[in-house]
């Protein structure tokens, strides 16, 4: 049985756990896809569709200045920089774990030096010049199994041998071994060509200084391969994931996922890529990088939820000032606790605290302590409906500082650091806000050592804001 993966894949500086499965959502920064009206490409549309796939679900954004494609002419890098570096500057001043896409090594450097946490190489770090990329850096390194990428986007692509014969050079891709009368071709020759060809690159990067839980492999789906050996490759994923490094399902719309589920275009073809991304996940990939995030969450949270024990701690922060509130605080906790797959393990006492950000009254605070197996975008989505069913108002003048029957913060999760609008782990402010720190003191022994351990910037109680002015008492919930 294949042991689970509970690696850490570093990428920067952001440790990404793998202990559930991470999507990379795709971002070509084209005119065709971001066009400005004068021919050329809207960056700032570019960046703010990066963020609406964090809202979606996705936990990287892989950006790029082109599709990458076999038989597709590169761009230039000097056109690629000017694509990407204003959205990748854009996504990284948001928090965001970036990506970038690209095979030359001039643009790796310059976009992980604004602060880009992963490179996705196409070529496989087969260019020594992306090698000292990775290795003068703390980049991740994404390495792809693009045999006939040669040594560069400007080798001559090379053709793979087939059995005895003599290499040759072509466009087309040539089969990776012998066709037999069967379904499918033998999947020894094929997965001895791709995972010899990325343990040696992973090997490569090792000696070069870059340590192994920064590198991630990628079979490349889709790059001179036919549909069969695609399936092969797919199949065989479990032996890849037993190489011991994460291991990356890039299969969003490529040519064989049509091919099997009989989709004609790109975009008929992603609830076919949910059922492969699901395939790998259970033979354990566990980065999935994809064009539609939204319906590749849903359906990787689903099946994750019904198919793997996931329990993960988190904090909630609870505050009114509208009403009786801790009436409306003990509602709160009294619902959360009925989100499915979720329950309340404690509450801190309630907490008279100074009004901050904004706000004109004093303030009921509380936190509670959970335990939740949602994934941390659905649990918020769970909290906003507590807040709906209590009667909170939101005045779009006020920036969500205003007065509020409740109010439900979902602070920090275990193992899950997250960017975007509608939620950021662990919270911006946790650091900072004297109205949630004393209220977790009952909750734990130290929660000062805690969250500065989980890598949360705590402030000295003087610094702090919305200091507790005084304890309201017990919240009896149960």
């Amino acid at each position: 049985m294949l042991r689970e993966n509970y690696a850490t894949w570093l990428v920067g500086s952001h440790e990404l756990s793998l202990a559930r499965p991470r999507i990379m959502g795709i971002l070509d920064v084209t005119p065709e896809a971001f066009p400005d009206g004068k021919g050329g490409i809207d960056t700032r549309a570019a960046a703010e569709r990066g963020l609406e796939m964090l809202d979606e679900g996705a936990d990287i954004i892989d950006v790029g200045a082109a599709p990458v494609a076999p038989g597709q002419e590169p761009l230039a890098s000097n056109e690629e920089a000017e694509r990407v570096v204003p959205v990748i500057r854009a996504l990284v001043a948001e928090g965001a774990i970036v990506s970038v896409n690209t095979s030359h090594p001039d643009v790796a450097k310059m976009c992980v030096r604004l602060g880009a946490s992963i490179v996705n190489d196409a070529t496989g770090f087969t260019n020594p010049d992306m090698v000292q990329v990775a290795a003068e850096t703390d980049c991740g390194c994404v390495v792809m199994h693009w045999e006939h990428a040669g040594l560069g986007s400007h080798t001559p692509r090379r053709e793979v041998l087939l059995d005895d014969s003599r290499p040759t050079r072509s466009a087309a891709p040539r089969p990776m071994t012998s066709q037999h009368r069967f379904t499918l071709p033998d999947e020894a020759p094929i997965m001895r060509q791709v995972m010899g060809f990325l343990g040696d690159q992973a090997r490569t990067l090792m000696r070069a200084g870059v340590t192994h839980d920064r590198i991630c492999l990628d079979p490349g789906a889709g790059f001179d391969k036919f549909a069969d050996e695609d399936v092969v490759i797919q199949r065989a994923t479990r032996s890849m994931a037993s190489m011991g490094y994460p291991l990356l399902a890039a299969v969003s719309r490529r040519s064989f996922v049509g091919a099997i589920a009989g989709a004609a275009q790109p975009g008929q073809m992603d609830p076919a890529t949910y059922g492969i991304c699901i395939s790998s996940i259970q033979n354990g990939a566990r980065i999935l990088r994809v064009h539609d995030v939204a319906g590749t969450a849903q359906a990787v949270n689903a099946f994750w939820a019904v198919s793997h024990k996931d329990s993960r701690q988190g904090f909630v922060a609870l505050g009114s000032n509208v009403g009786d509130r801790l009436a409306n605080i003990t509602r709160a906790v009294q619902m959360i606790d009925d989100i499915p797959l979720t329950c309340v393990v404690s509450v801190s006492h309630a907490y008279e605290t100074e009004p901050a950000y904004g706000i004109k009254t004093p303030v009921a605070d509380a936190v509670a302590e959970i335990r939740t197996e949602l994934h941390p975008l659905v649990l918020m989505g769970q909290l906003l409906a507590v807040e709906d069913a209590l009667g909170r108002e939101r005045n779009p003048e006020e920036a969500g500082h205003g007065p509020r029957t409740i109010d439900c913060d979902l602070v920090w999760v275990e193992g899950e650091t997250h960017a975007g609008k509608r939620l950021t782990l662990p919270h911006p402010g946790l650091g900072e806000r004297d109205f949630v720190l004393v209220p977790m003191e009952d909750l734990m022994h130290d929660p000062v050592r805690f969250l500065r351990h989980s890598g949360v910037n705590v402030v000295d109680p003087d610094d702090r804001v919305g200091h507790v002015m005084d304890d309201l008492g017990e919240i009896v919930w149960e």
